[in-house]
């Protein structure tokens, strides 16, 4: 398969503000600018998504409820399909590392699941996290690698939460 088949092209592009600038799925794929960090910045898109959240919650508890964050979660990552294919075509990478709303939505979800809970809660909740999306133990791995273009940067993400949520889960009943 070449690099016009896999929907990227074959000479990759400089990931900077500029380049995140010029198109809103930029924006929102690399987290508002969480995901141009020079290092690690899948764990800064996840400490954007943890920050938000909080703060979203806090600012805004009347509209930021738990139903209405379903629905922002849904709606972020059908978002993050779209933002997410046309940021790795332009980047002329499928799943370029600064693209990190994925982290974004996915701790989201973690937090939702376990609201309300201390910040140390939250801060363990970022680590389990972050070793699941990090490490891709499978099954994690085999959707990563079996899913491509924006469906496939958001799902293995959500199976990271997930596998995040069912540690909490097993911890919680001991």
């Amino acid at each position: 398969m070449n690099a016009s088949e896999s929907g990227t092209s074959s000479t990759p592009v400089k990931s900077n503000s500029s380049f995140m600038l010029a198109h809103p799925a930029h924006i929102i794929a690399q987290g508002f600018g969480s995901g141009l960090a020079k290092f690690m910045p899948g764990t800064f898109g996840t400490l954007f998504g943890w920050l938000s959240f909080n703060v979203l919650t806090a600012r805004w508890p009347l509209f930021f409820t738990p139903s209405n964050w379903w629905l922002v979660i849904i709606g972020g990552f059908l978002l993050g399909i779209w933002a997410c294919a046309k940021t790795g075509r332009d980047l002329g990478v499928a799943d370029h590392g600064s693209m990190v709303w994925d982290e974004v939505i996915a701790i989201w979800l973690v937090l939702l699941f376990i609201t309300p809970a201390s910040l140390w809660m939250q801060f363990y909740a970022f680590l389990v996290f972050r070793f699941f999306d990090m490490a891709k133990p499978p099954p994690i791995n085999y959707f990563d690698r079996r899913f491509k273009g924006g469906f496939g940067v958001m799902f293995d993400d959500i199976v990271a939460a997930f596998f995040t949520l069912l540690v909490f889960a097993i911890w919680r009943s001991f």
